[in-house]
């Protein structure tokens, strides 16, 4: 009862402290809006086939005619524009003005492409197609000389349109700048609670209440109990709150198992409190709190806080030595891939870590006499 009613204490002292609300709250909101509005494009996954257009001469007849018309009628819906060479106008120097992105000659005899070298990423979007397309005409040819042409046109029946596939993981829903920076911003706050732990029993000594606080009938475990707790419950407060947020306010998605998503949150806030506390037990005069400093902004910056991190390379295995990549890690795992088990390795080792913290600072304590 009596660390129940530290907590409370704890968690109304935090709110009351309006500057550090405001470094919890309105800095890491703001930071979301900016990034995740400036960063937009860095975050797109869509390639738009708008603006490609094709010179076409079609000199083809019978069933080679009749399919390549479905095929430029399958692509116009996607953007890409076909148009008919008209007498009198010579491909290549098209080409050769940027007037078109590709050329197509289609004749009885084969098929030639030329394209543009200025658009290089276009050209090769129309050629993936176009090779598409003769593979799909050559299996049909084949299957008309051994089983007849109501056969071959099963070929293009109910398929004819698959010339271009976007595939993913999870096909229609992928994530923005604003959900990334949702996940990172509120994942960072978590972090953060290892500064505030750091101060917990100091700040008692400050204000001039610790003697006070210490020889009342109190359990000094009660007293440590429940600081934790307070430093806990008023930093997951804050992260539920920007979590929320962002989800009302600037439409992140946050997947369907949110329960799952608030835990891993929680156990790291756990961590977090812990790392506080034991590193301001350990170095004295103000040298824990720099080092806190030191480790959670170092933490964020190489864990994806600000920028994405590569899984790859030595910036990604030095990425995996920050616990806001293994927190970011799992809550993509479980909002894009539906994978809610993601959740129990990061929190084992939050908790794992946290334990260890609490128990060396506990003996490191009882060893010092000090408190």
């Amino acid at each position: 009862m009596i660390a129940w009613l530290i907590t409370v204490k704890e968690v109304k002292q935090h709110f009351r402290d309006y500057r550090t609300l405001f470094f919890l709250l309105a800095f890491p909101i703001v930071l979301m809006l900016i990034l995740g509005i400036t960063l937009t494009n860095a975050f797109a996954t869509e390639v738009k086939l708008d603006g490609i257009n094709v010179l076409v001469s079609d000199t083809s007849t019978g069933e080679l005619s009749q399919s390549f018309a479905a095929f430029e009628g399958q692509l116009s819906q996607s953007g890409i524009a076909f148009e008919k060479q008209k007498p009198g106008v010579d491909g290549r120097e098209e080409i050769g003005s940027d007037h078109y992105t590709a050329y197509v000659q289609v004749s009885d005899s084969g098929m030639s492409l030329y394209s543009s070298s200025s658009t290089t990423v276009e050209s090769i979007i129309v050629q993936g197609m176009l090779s598409a397309f003769t593979d799909k005409y050559n299996a049909a040819a084949a299957v008309s000389q051994e089983a007849g042409s109501d056969a071959a046109q099963s070929v293009f029946a109910g398929g004819g349109g698959d010339y271009g596939k976007d595939e993913s993981v999870v096909a229609d829903r992928k994530p923005g700048s604003m959900d990334y920076y949702a996940i990172s911003m509120t994942v960072m706050v978590g972090l953060w609670g290892a500064m505030s732990a750091g101060g917990l029993i100091r700040s008692e000594v400050v204000r001039g209440t610790g003697v006070r606080l210490f020889a009342a009938p109190i359990r000094r475990s009660d007293i440590f109990i429940g600081k934790v707790m307070g430093n806990v419950v008023a930093n997951t407060l804050c992260i539920l709150i920007i979590l929320f947020f962002s989800k009302w306010v600037f439409k992140a998605y946050w997947g369907a198992h949110l329960t799952s998503v608030i835990a891993v949150l929680i156990c790291e806030v756990i961590m977090a409190t812990a790392f506080g506390i034991a590193s301001n037990s350990w170095i004295k005069n103000g040298g824990g709190r720099g080092l806190v400093m030191l480790i959670v902004q170092l933490s964020s910056f190489i864990g994806g806080a600000y920028f994405p991190v590569a899984n790859s390379g030595v910036m990604g295995t030095v990425a995996w030595l920050s616990p806001l990549r293994w927190a970011n890690h799992a809550l993509t795992s479980i909002i894009y891939n539906d994978d809610a088990a993601a959740a129990w390795p990061a929190m084992g080792f939050f908790l794992g870590a946290a334990l260890l913290l609490l128990v060396s600072t506990v003996d490191f304590r009882r060893n010092r006499e000090v408190v």
